[in-house]
């Protein structure tokens, strides 16, 4: 059944547990190869209703791969991939599915109103319907422009845009804010977690950790074509056992290096150099450590591993051997 932006989902306050656990895709012990490289090996994964899924992991991990099973441009050599009950490249299964490729191809002579229009057309979307999108995006003053006028950043917009365009249940979006300022991005945001709110599906890959601790109810990390990882942001952060020790000091990055449990140094800001994070297994055996080598410090703050460290923690220690 094709749905508009009519009918109404309901709310994640009202979501039933017999609705929460519908599978809305699913992808059961799939291989997918190119040739010698090996981009998805044995993995299987599930999709929720009324969830929304960051999708991690390193360069040439399989991402890519996985979402092109999901959306039905590629197929599994092995395993199956289901959407909505059915396959991806049905169109009953596609009529349900909102696409943001990470590829920006958009008709640069059309306007963005023929864009919208043109879309809503096979959609039976309502004008305003389609008015609400342009005004949420920040499009509505775009849209006389031809799209082959826009900026990188307008343009990733109105892809976004138009994957919401159909009302769809699933929204996959891949890297969904690449060349977006600090204040799209977050309008960005706020009209993804509208959609997910009023009980929509969301699927999300980025580079940008801050978007899926934004945006995740559930993260995935996959690596060399597995699933290494899956669980809230909490818990695969709590996984790795990672602790953030801000302090200030004047000690060399390879003092603080040397102490026990410490794995990395970054500074907390670009603008204040003394001011640093030690991402550390031990912070009990770290701290003693910095009191008993008499180094200098104030400040001193223990917090969670962020996803970002818990990430690299997860995927650095492996070595790359697959593709895609």
């Amino acid at each position: 059944m094709l749905h508009t932006q009519n009918q109404v989902r309901p709310t994640t306050d009202t979501i039933t547990d017999t609705v929460a656990d519908t599978v809305v895709a699913s992808v059961e012990s799939v291989s997918k190869s190119f040739g010698d490289t090996v981009a998805l090996d044995d993995l299987s994964m599930q999709v929720h209703a009324g969830e929304s899924l960051g999708l991690l992991g390193p360069n040439g991990a399989g991402k890519s791969t996985l979402i092109s099973l999901l959306t039905g441009t590629r197929r599994a050599d092995t395993g199956t991939v289901t959407i909505f009950g059915g396959d991806p490249t049905s169109p009953d299964s596609r009529r349900r599915l909102g696409v943001t490729p990470q590829a920006t191809a958009l008709p640069v002579t059309l306007r963005v109103r023929e864009v919208f229009a043109f879309v809503g057309a096979h959609f039976g979307t309502t004008q305003e319907h389609l008015d609400e999108l342009a005004a949420s995006f920040d499009l509505a003053d775009l849209l006389e422009k031809q799209c082959g006028s826009l900026s990188g950043g307008q343009q990733r917009r109105l892809m976004v845009a138009l994957a919401l365009v159909g009302d769809p249940e699933l929204v996959i979006l891949d890297e969904p804010t690449t060349g977006l300022d600090v204040e799209s991005r977050d309008r960005l945001w706020a009209r993804l977690r509208r959609y997910r709110d009023e009980g929509g599906t969301l699927v999300i890959t980025s580079h940008y950790l801050a978007e899926i601790e934004a945006l995740a109810s559930r993260v995935l990390v996959v690596d060399h074509g597995r699933v290494i990882a899956d669980g809230t942001v909490r818990q695969i952060t709590e996984q790795v056992q990672l602790r953030r020790i801000l302090l200030r000091t004047t000690a060399p990055e390879q003092q603080l290096l040397a102490l026990p449990g410490t794995v990395s140094v970054t500074p907390e800001s670009e603008s204040d150099p003394h001011h640093v994070v030690l991402a550390t297994r031990d912070a009990d055996a770290t701290v003693r450590a910095l009191v008993a080598d008499g180094i200098d410090f104030s400040d001193l703050q223990v917090h969670g591993a962020s996803l970002e460290e818990a990430f690299l923690a997860l995927t650095t220690h492996q070595s790359p051997a697959h593709a895609a």
